[in-house]
């Protein structure tokens, strides 16, 4: 029987059995919409899987046709927690946690993957992507620097894609991600579970001290993430205001020229 934990949030649920640990982003009222409380709920399913005796490799995927598409913008929480109240964008967001994690994660990216969910997965050891996948950097386009992405998307893709995507906010296929090396693995969607299942267990068989201090090596290619940069543009800049306030009136922010207005972006 499987072993389940409690990530604070309902929309996120956990279960373990064996050497794999599941952790599956489920919110389809608001397409996977990640709440402070489900950001937090990821990082905490990071720790978990980290505090096994037995090795134990994390899968982080979504529900339906979307895996995240990154932060709720549109000022609703189902599920407020109020020990994060004065708790700042480091606390909250899981992307350093992925990263760094002893224990593999995989994230099996079976839909939309946008924004918050997109790094989620750039920070996994793999990705493990379904045909039908898109990718996407919103958050200029909601007036949001996302400094992290500055950081790590560049050591992905090179400077001039990630300043692509970055400034255009384009949507990309998963086709395309593949090729340019945002992500490595690309599979039939009816087999994405399959297919991470045997992704993380490729990892639990190396060495694991080898394989920290590999990863360590490997994402110092990452540049530094201006954190005040981010903080301010997230919780003081007007344009963020602005960007969400838009998003979630379904129309163009104020600062789109007048005939490029075409709606949410």
């Amino acid at each position: 029987m499987a072993e389940t934990a409690d990530l604070g949030t309902p929309f996120l649920r956990y279960e373990r059995e064996g050497h794999i640990a599941l952790c599956t982003i489920d919110r389809p009222s608001s397409k996977n919409a990640l709440s402070s409380s489900m950001y937090y709920g990821i990082k905490k399913a990071v720790a978990l899987v980290n505090t096994y005796e037995e090795p134990t490799a994390l899968i982080i995927t979504g529900t339906g046709d979307v895996f995240a598409p990154g932060g709720e913008l549109r000022g609703v929480v189902e599920d407020p927690n109020p020990n994060q109240e004065y708790m700042v964008g480091g606390d909250i967001i899981p992307f350093e946690e992925v990263r760094m994690s002893f224990a593999p994660v995989i994230s099996a990216v079976n839909g939309m993957c946008w924004g918050g969910g997109l790094l989620t997965a750039m920070m996994s050891d793999i990705a493990v992507c379904s045909e039908r996948a898109t990718f996407r950097v919103p958050e200029l386009v909601r007036g949001i620097a996302d400094m992290n992405y500055a950081a790590y998307l560049p050591a992905h893709v090179g400077v001039a894609v990630a300043r692509d995507m970055m400034l255009s906010g384009r949507i990309v296929s998963a086709e395309e991600a593949l090729r340019i090396g945002l992500i490595s693995r690309v599979v039939a969607h009816e087999d994405l579970m399959e297919e991470s299942r045997k992704a993380a267990e490729e990892i639990l068989r190396s060495a694991p001290e080898a394989r920290m201090f590999v990863k360590r090596a490997l994402t110092e290619n990452y540049g530094h993430v201006d954190r005040m940069s981010f903080h301010w543009s997230l919780w003081k800049s007007g344009e963020a205001h602005e960007g969400m306030r838009a998003f979630a009136e379904k129309r163009s922010p104020e600062w789109v020229p007048t005939n490029l207005r075409t709606g949410r972006l």
